[in-house]
């Protein structure tokens, strides 16, 4: 039988499209959130797989101790460990709260992660299986999330946190990767009515399972991996590069054959760099902020200003 995956956040959104992915696959997971009924239902949905659930929790380092002893006393290698936690989604802007409520975000949705490691870290190592420990990351570490500044804050501290375990998990052989997934993640029961470009968290559970399952004699693993769905970024962005010889990197506003030099000054905006993944869509919200704009702009030109100084 294969060693079992645990899973962090096994009830929530991602964590049940993890749990889902290791199924299909016949690999045993061990399903870890503070919630006893949720995980007693997820329990009861696959209970012809090998699915066992753990109540607790890594809100703090005495939470994330107690978890490592309840799993140590399994008496069971494991092939992974998979990171699933986040806090609540609130939406607002970051220079209309206090210094507080920072810290206390950075408090529910880092903290735990170091926790965690710092406990789980020492477990995977004890089996000597050269084993794969994965988190799961949002939105906004690259480029601040519009409405939800201190989630990109805090998934930019993230990002930063996995490449050092990345780095000093080295001594104890186990990999330590993070899955960035730069859009949200469409609930099962509401993927028809999320953007297209938005992934399944089943997709996410299989990418992350694809990390953990790699060769231990493979090439050196990246500290950060890029999750990319079948969506074209393309689609995802309102805007059109026209083909014409001379006007190769010209933005135009849909419906416009005016340039958007506003925006790119006559340049197309810088394409990030290629991954093992593909290229990633914008967060949604971005996207309509970005519409938003392309429309002012497509709109008749104002009068010129007399007193403007011509620019040079």
């Amino acid at each position: 039988m294969q060693a079992p995956v645990v899973v962090l956040g096994g009830t929530g959104v991602v964590g049940r499209g993890i749990v889902a992915a290791a199924v299909a696959r016949g690999r045993p997971v061990i399903a870890v959130a503070r919630n006893a009924s949720a995980l007693d239902a997820l329990q009861r949905e696959y209970a012809q797989a090998c699915v066992s659930t753990l109540v607790g929790s890594v809100a703090s380092d005495a939470e994330g101790a107690r978890l490592a002893a309840a799993l140590r006393t399994l008496r069971r290698p494991f092939a992974g460990v998979i990171v699933a936690v986040c806090g609540a989604a609130e939406r607002g802007r970051l220079l209309d709260q206090p210094a507080a409520f920072l810290q206390r975000k950075l408090d529910l949705d880092l903290l735990p992660h170091l926790a965690a490691a710092r406990y789980l870290l020492p477990l995977l190592a004890e089996s000597d299986r050269g084993g794969s420990y994965v988190l799961i990351g949002g939105p906004g570490s690259e480029h601040p999330w519009a409405g939800y500044g201190h989630r990109s804050i805090g998934a930019a501290a993230l990002r930063m946190l996995a490449r050092v375990l990345h780095d000093e998990a080295r001594a104890l052989a186990v990999r330590v990767q993070l899955l960035t997934v730069d859009t949200p993640v469409c609930r099962a029961q509401a993927c028809a009515r999320s953007s297209p470009q938005w992934p399944s968290a089943l997709a996410v559970g299989q990418r992350a399972l694809a990390l953990v399952d790699r060769d231990a004699d493979a090439a050196p693993a990246q500290e950060v991996v890029r999750y990319a769905g079948t969506s074209n970024a393309a689609r995802a962005l309102p805007l059109s590069l026209p083909r014409q010889s001379g006007e190769e990197g010209r933005l135009r506003a849909p419906g416009s054959k005016t340039p958007v030099s506003a925006l790119s000054q006559g340049r197309a905006p810088t394409t990030p760099p290629p991954s093992d993944t593909g290229t990633l869509p914008l967060p949604v919200r971005c996207l309509h902020d970005a519409r938003a704009l392309l429309d002012a702009l497509a709109s008749p030109a104002l009068p010129p200003n007399p007193h403007q100084e011509p620019s040079s």
